[in-house]
């Protein structure tokens, strides 16, 4: 197995406080990837506005400004297709924008691709609680995917983690990246895992993913990709069997090509997040 990539502490945005904390058993968890800020509408607009996927323009703000609208009353946020300050976003870390515009105490930035100046594709979290450990994993397969994983104490003595990621648009890469996520899933009890996973479950490596590890969604069947008519489901949110998933839905929030995944799971009885406001 790849060893980790080690990773700096999770950064404090410059926001109160005094922001609103999680239920220490209930978390309210969204899944998004936003493509950067960029607002597709239709699948000629891949072309007819790819300049936008490189060089900055005005919507680009006022997306994000959309998208932290969305966030207000989430706990954790995991963002795919974010910019870590470049170019084409204004050299804006949009992630640390999001956070501080959505009041999130707490943010995270993966870059998985540096085009120097002119790209720096990454994943993203925001949180209302410090995780007592973040640890970034590249995926295997080219250069370019990778995993943020979070971990949260709890009060039974084990481990809450939340993993973020964003696999491959090929088959046989996924095929190798879900094998590495499910040696790394499998050393958690209690463990979320969402992201942008480029196939829907009835797929064979999804299919291979979940006879390896022991996690579950609720059933979820709506579509999330593309947004304007979705037709298939490429975001997902997989919960191990000690968390029990309170609500699920997608939203109908077409400001990227994919629809936001959100969630609402509880922890079991008993157990609660500790040292983590």
């Amino acid at each position: 197995m790849t060893q980790p990539v080690p990773s700096a502490p999770l950064v404090e945005s410059a926001v109160s406080v005094d922001s609103e904390l999680p239920s220490p058993q209930r978390l309210r968890l969204l899944s998004y990837n936003i493509q950067g800020g960029v607002d597709t509408q239709h699948y000629r607009e891949y072309l007819t506005q790819s300049w936008k996927h490189l060089l900055p323009h005005r919507e680009r703000l006022q997306n994000l400004n959309r998208i932290a609208s969305t966030l207000e009353d989430l706990d954790i946020v995991g963002l795919q297709e974010v910019d870590s300050g470049s170019l084409r976003s204004g050299f804006i870390d949009q992630t640390e924008y999001l956070a501080q515009l959505a009041g999130f105490p707490h943010w995270y930035s993966q870059v998985n691709r540096r085009l120097g100046k002119i790209a720096q594709h990454s994943n993203g979290v925001l949180s209302r609680l410090q995780p007592a450990h973040i640890i970034e994993h590249r995926l295997p397969g080219l250069p370019g995917r990778g995993a943020i994983l979070l971990e949260f104490p709890t009060s039974d003595g084990a481990v809450l983690g939340v993993c973020v990621i964003h696999l491959a648009l090929g088959r046989r890469a996924r095929k190798r990246q879900f094998a590495y996520m499910s040696e790394l899933v499998a050393q958690y009890p209690h463990l979320v895992l969402m992201g942008d996973f480029n196939c829907d479950r009835s797929s064979g490596e999804f299919q291979f993913f979940l006879r390896a590890v022991d996690l579950w969604g609720s059933g979820l069947t709506k579509k999330t990709f593309p947004s304007w008519r979705p037709k298939r489901t490429l975001d997902h949110i997989l919960v191990s069997p000690s968390l029990r998933v309170l609500t699920e839905e997608v939203l109908a929030y077409s400001v990227s090509d994919h629809l936001p995944v959100r969630m609402e799971v509880a922890l079991p009885e008993g157990v609660t997040l500790v040292g983590s406001a």
